[in-house]
């Protein structure tokens, strides 16, 4: 274990800072000990983009193939948890149905109407919780649909994938996984069963599991790390979006001048600001140097997306909400290298029809005064309750 009196600022750093606001902790560590260890963790926390993307792209030094990853403790191996050729295995079957041009041929009508319908219903009320009455269910319908499960699965789905959330943020705060967790993962697989086995191939699972040779269970943990994925970071991408774009007047304004032109940017400022997954792990290969710190074999590497998106190397006065910058996506907020996530394209499509949707079919959208948001998280960074009014 290194020694912390190296690393005076890691060793003071608490879960509790970087739950509740970690911006002006990962800026000193950037700037000072960009590669620190800290105790909390028990483990390194890289901050500085550069470094971040070193470490993301070589899958030799730095891998995810380690019995202590989280996700894999709970879902079980997939194409999350692996490197090399079993990586590429697992992840193969997914990649075409996850390409642009399939997913806007596939879900952009689906998506686009599933936002206005839950607007709608939403538009009398005048006020609404928007992550869970919103964000949560609109994430969920689109992924349930994209594997092959029913409307009606899409309530136990969210409460299953709640409970796996849960479970990993457990095990990150260095806790054991959930029995909680355990049976969320068993519900889910049954579910999925039937859609893999479909006769007529016409789910994504169905064709997953005939386009390449995963077996079954293969096939489970990589539509659950899909699943919870496509829940969890696109509910957080909506909703973090949502209240970055109303807690800046001026840039909702600018958005008004040009909708269908601006608000890919405006969703990219989000997810530089705050990426709805704030860090990946990563476990040392064999002993290796990153920046100044010498890292050893095994040892834990946290790589912090959200340091890295706040790097004013990169990106001039981090802290402000610009999506006039002309550098947006060098954000990293969906990863780098061979891990980059397989489903930005359906992240992208569904989080433009959600503030489409509610920009436009919730006439003067602002957020409630009486109760503010605040993002917290600390491996999946959101609202937790995003309260909004409109007229």
């Amino acid at each position: 274990m290194p020694d912390s009196r190296d690393f005076p600022l890691g060793a003071a750093v608490t879960l509790e800072v970087l739950d509740r606001d970690p911006h002006p902790t990962l800026a000193a560590l950037r700037a000072r000990e960009p590669v620190s260890w800290l105790p909390s963790l028990d483990g390194w926390l890289v901050t500085r983009h550069d470094l971040v993307v070193a470490a993301m792209r070589d899958a030799a030094a730095f891998t995810v193939d380690d019995p202590r990853f989280s996700t894999a403790r709970v879902l079980g191996p997939s194409m999350l948890s692996l490197d090399g050729p079993e990586h590429d295995r697992h992840r193969a079957p997914f990649v075409g149905p996850f390409r642009a041009g399939a997913v806007s041929e596939r879900f952009a009508e689906v998506t686009a109407g599933e936002a206005a319908r839950l607007v709608a219903g939403l538009a009398p009320g005048g006020g609404a919780e928007l992550r869970r009455a919103f964000a949560g269910p609109m994430a969920a319908v689109i992924v349930t649909r994209a594997l092959g499960l029913g409307p009606e699965e899409v309530d136990g789905v969210l409460a299953a994938y709640e409970a796996i959330v849960g479970s990993v943020t457990q095990i990150t705060a260095g806790g054991p996984p959930t029995a909680e967790g355990d049976a969320a993962r068993a519900w889910l697989a049954e579910r999925m069963r039937p859609a893999i086995r479909a006769a007529d191939g016409s789910s994504l699972l169905a064709s997953a599991a005939g386009a390449g040779d995963l077996p079954e269970e293969a096939v489970i943990a990589n539509a659950a790390i899909l699943l919870f994925g496509g829940i969890e970071t696109t509910e957080g991408m909506i909703a973090n979006a949502v209240l970055a774009l109303l807690s800046a007047p001026d840039r909702l304004e600018w958005l008004a001048d040009d909708p269908a032109a601006r608000l890919p940017a405006v969703i990219d400022e989000s997810l530089r600001l705050e990426p709805a997954a704030a860090v990946v792990d990563r476990y040392a290969t064999a002993a290796v140097s990153l920046g100044d710190a010498d890292i050893g074999s095994g040892e834990l590497v946290r790589l912090s997306l959200s340091g890295a998106n706040r790097d004013p190397a990169v990106f001039a006065e981090p802290d402000a909400f610009d999506p006039t910058r002309s550098n947006l996506r060098r954000h990293v907020a969906f990863a780098q290298g061979p891990h980059v996530c397989v489903g930005v394209h359906l992240a992208r499509l569904e989080a433009r029809a959600a503030l489409d949707a509610v920009l436009s079919g919730l006439p003067g959208l602002r957020l409630d005064p009486d109760r503010p948001a605040e993002v917290r998280g600390l491996v999946f960074r959101k609202p937790r309750e995003l309260h909004v009014l409109w007229n």
